[in-house]
This record gives C-alpha cells, structure tokens and sequence, in this order.
C-alpha cells in the first residue's frame, strides 16, 4: 500500500504528478525576486538549490534568506537542497558540513523538505534524517547519475536503500544513452512503485531523449517532477505552464 506524503496542503504520491520548480540563484535579491515571480504559477512545491547561493556556507545568511523566502511563497511548501558536485550540483562540501547545513535548516522549522543525498554515507544520511524527523521535516533521498542509466535491478536497489534508511521520498535522475535507456528508468520505476514502495518515489531520465519520464509520471508511479521558471536547474527541464499543460492532459484521458 502506498503512503502519501503531506507537505502543507500538498499531497504527494496521490493522483496528478505535482510540479517543483527550483530556484537557481547567487543573491539574495535575486532568489527573493525569483520566488516572487513563480509564486503566480501552477508550483506545488519550490525547491531552494542552496549551493547556488553565494553565502551558502554562512548559516545565519542561510537563515536570513530562508525567512524572507518563505514569506515571499506564500503557503508554497519549501524544499532546502544543497546539491553537491559530485552529484551535479555548484559546490564542494564535507560530509561534516553538508550534515551540519542540512540539521540547522531542519531545526528552523523554515523549510518542509530537504533533500539528502543517499550515498553521503549511511550513518551521515540516518543522522540528518532522524534530525530533520525530530522538527517534523520530511526528507527526499537522493541520486544522480549524469553519465549513464545504470541498470533497472541497479535503480531499483538504489531507491530501495533509500526507503530502508528512513527517506519520506527516494529520488533518482539518471542520463539517457539512447531511448531504451528512458525504458530502462520507466520500467524500474513501475517495479519500484507496484511491488517495493510503500511511499511516493521521484524517478527521472534527464536531457531531452528523458523527456518523456518528466511528463508521465502518472502512468509509471513518478510523484514529482521538475520544471523550470526561468532557468532549468537540470537538463530536459521544460517550462512549468507547459508541463501543467501536458500532466493535466494525461490525468483527463487515463481518468
């Protein structure tokens, strides 16, 4: 049986993918301005890509941002990310640091979600989840694999892991080599939400021969996908009012 997961008045895991739209930004001026103009769109969830920020490793700077950002969203529920590197993201971190980051975000009660990457480490991973539980913030695990889909058992087992180290919501986005590679993805993610999950998952193939995974969501068991306000924070990002378009359209005719 699949739990949804609630964030305010958002329910994820339960009929229409919902739409995140991240926020990809060096000053504050800039994220607040950014949020202000996607507050008027059809957004279910914002995502903070606080590696983009360029006082990301001031945490009082952090929090600063975070108190104006939640205002300027209105009621929107707020997922923290800072995205790593090495799984893609603006800027290096320690496991230490990344820890630390994310368990003082938590503890502001400023932010809904916030996303860990998975393969941190299991004990950094269990220690930032049971601390962002401990505030009542629900945490997306997380993985990214820019150079290859790995195979369906390979993702499969990844999301798995995710479940058994306490994640509200697993989440995978891997590159397409080819159109069977986007096969790949949406197969695993059909095994994954019909026999293994008992949570909304989050799955994804990037760039444009992905495509398709952002918009079907529906049809294979993906309960959130990304599109972009302005500037996409991935590859294969298309613009939010056309993602609406299509994701209410595939509701109507399998509805």
């Amino acid at each position: 049986m699949m739990n949804t997961v609630k964030v305010k008045n958002v329910v994820l895991g339960d009929g229409i993918p919902k739409i995140c739209v991240p926020i990809v930004a060096k000053t504050k001026k800039e994220i607040i301005e950014e949020a202000l103009s996607i507050a008027s769109l059809h957004v279910d969830v914002v995502e903070w890509r606080v590696d983009w920020f360029e006082d990301v490793f001031d945490i009082e700077k952090v929090e600063d941002v975070l108190k104006d950002l939640v205002h300027a969203l209105n009621g929107i529920p707020l997922l923290f990310t800072f995205r790593t590197s090495k799984e893609g993201g603006e800027k290096a971190i320690d496991a230490k640091a990344y820890a630390e980051l994310n368990k003082s975000v938590a503890a502001t009660g400023l932010v809904d979600l916030v996303d860990v990457e998975a393969f941190t480490g299991d004990d950094v991973v269990k220690d930032i989840i049971e601390s962002a539980h401990s505030f009542g913030v629900k945490v997306v695990a997380s993985n990214h694999d820019f150079s290859k889909t790995p195979s369906k058992d390979d993702i499969i087992y990844r999301l798995r892991k995710m479940q058994d180290l306490g994640a509200d919501i697993p989440k995978i986005a891997v590159m397409p080599k080819s159109k069977l590679d986007v096969l790949e993805l949406l197969e695993a993610t059909v095994i994954m939400s019909e026999k293994y999950a008992d949570r909304p998952i989050i799955t994804m193939s990037m760039a444009g021969t992905g495509v398709i995974s952002r918009l079907a969501g529906e049809v294979f068991g993906s309960a959130l996908t990304f599109g972009a306000a302005k500037k996409a924070s991935a590859p294969g990002q298309i613009g939010v009012e056309d993602l609406y378009g299509v994701l209410q359209l595939l509701h109507k005719s399998m509805n």
